[in-house]
């Protein structure tokens, strides 16, 4: 039987994988060896929907603390022979995060462990990158000639330096370097500095895109060129028709919203919704029947993108639809309908669970618009998404929504928010969390002196504990 990516939901790993905070509360009363193997097995096989945006390294960092977990599975991790044949950033990039926290709460063989993956590793800027934030001055000059080894003196090794150091996110390893007493190593990190600026430069001098004096017809082209070449260009042609189109195009941008090609018709129907224009809504209803998959994709992000009040009116009339633009309507009503669309939006939540799952994309605004109308009667349907999804942000969002309408949140999952994974959920939990609790009150201590805690998070918990409030 085919193993999923994510355990269930109510394994310790499948807690530890989500970010939950209940994954933390458990591993502390589990087997520490359980509960070292589950932390390791989330390091080393990045559980996140998307890396680029959930937070993880804080998270299991603090629980490498709170067991005083050994980092031997990591070392392995990051120099198996594996390391050279898988490049991708994501292999390593949350392990290399977590020994950053860790080293931050000074770990030293956490930053030891760092300096060895920079100066051999492959993704050795990620480790840089860490190192640049935690890493003393000495520390970091020692790296200087071993990075610099990785790329062969000859005018390709040197672009490729110029490379790394114009996209480095952390400067301050390379200005250091700039600056070191070894001329083999300063002249070569200036002048690669000096290459990266004068290549911006010339982008900057040379931009492709639309000019001044274009026509409808030539930003068109433009939109459909960029969608051959595998770019969705009509976002931008469309702002781009916004400055060359007058009332004269208006027949032609209106023929290209009907039957155009993919191009033409994504970007007019996106210039006709910007501008309000009131014909849009039936082009948009057209295009989901008619066009292709990106039409309609550029079709229903065009409609929920309307402000105005026909919009709305319109998405009441579509929500009952078993269809996309029905359940487009429905993600309207929910960010701008009003408590006479409760029963259409809870409809649209129920039905998104029951057909696509706790990790469907549509409900990420459908909960938001389940809070912001204050549905009580959808809190089952949430608390089901709270447990279930797999990302945190949406289980952030979820949170928030049951802050707004659950009376059982702030002696329920409150509390286990304040473990969370993600800040603006610790947050939350800070400002609603009931301090009967006497978990509550010692984790808000404790955040209130993590120096690795975000200020946002602080300022909440000082606002409960501080001098002048109220503990209750």
């Amino acid at each position: 039987m085919f193993e999923p990516v994510i355990a269930p939901s109510g394994t310790l790993l499948g807690l530890l994988q989500r970010g939950r905070g209940d994954g933390t509360l458990h591993a502390l009363t589990a087997p520490r060896s359980e509960a070292l193997a589950a932390l390791d097995q989330c390091v080393l096989h990045d559980p996140r929907h998307d890396w680029q945006v959930e937070n993880r390294s804080l998270y299991y960092a603090r629980l490498y603390l709170d067991l005083n977990g050994e980092l031997d599975t990591i070392e392995a991790h990051l120099f198996d022979v594996e390391d050279t044949l898988d490049t991708e950033e994501s292999r390593t990039g949350l392990a290399l995060a977590v020994l950053g926290h860790l080293a931050s709460y000074g770990r030293r063989d956490a930053l030891e462990l760092l300096r060895r993956y920079a100066a051999s590793g492959t993704n050795w800027a990620w480790a840089l990158d860490e190192l640049a934030l935690r890493d003393d001055d000495a520390g970091l000059r020692a790296l200087a000639a071993p990075v610099l080894a990785r790329f062969p003196a000859d005018p390709e090794g040197d672009a490729e330096l110029a490379v790394a150091v114009r996209d480095a996110f952390e400067p301050r390893p390379w200005r250091l370097w700039a600056d070191d007493p070894r001329p083999s190593i300063a002249t070569r990190v200036r002048a690669a500095h000096e290459t990266g600026c004068f290549d911006r430069w010339q982008r900057q001098m040379n931009p492709t895109g639309p000019r001044p004096g274009w026509s409808v017809q030539a930003v068109f082209d433009w939109a459909q060129q960029g969608l051959e070449r595998g770019a969705a260009l009509h976002v931008p042609a469309a702002r781009c028709l916004s400055a060359v189109a007058g009332p004269e195009d208006r027949p032609q941008i209106l023929a290209a919203a009907r039957d155009g090609g993919d191009g033409a018709r994504c970007t007019a129907l996106r210039y006709l919704a910007d501008t309000g224009a009131p014909d849009v809504l039936d082009l948009v209803e057209a295009a989901v029947v008619t066009g292709s998959p990106v039409v309609v994709e550029a079709a229903l992000d065009a409609f929920e993108r309307m402000r105005g009040v026909a919009a709305v009116d319109r998405a009441r009339g579509w929500a009952r639809r078993p269809d996309a633009l029905g359940a487009a309507a429905g993600r309207v009503l929910a960010c701008r309908g009003g408590a006479q669309d409760k029963d259409l939006v809870l409809a649209a939540l129920r039905e998104a669970v029951r057909g696509e799952g706790p990790d469907a994309p549509t409900l990420w605004t459908l909960v938001d618009g389940t809070g912001r109308l204050g549905i009580a009667c959808a809190a089952p349907v949430l608390r089901h998404i709270y447990r279930e999804t797999a990302s945190s942000h949406l289980r952030g969002r979820t949170a928030r929504a049951l802050a707004a309408t659950d009376p059982s949140f702030p002696a329920g999952f409150a509390v286990e928010c304040l473990w969370d994974c993600e800040e603006n959920t610790r947050e939350l939990a800070a400002r609603h969390a009931e301090t009967g609790d006497t978990r509550v009150v010692e984790r808000l201590r404790r955040l209130a002196a993590d120096p690795a805690e975000e200020d946002e998070v602080q300022t909440a918990v000082r606002s409960r504990i501080g001098p002048d409030a109220t503990m209750g």
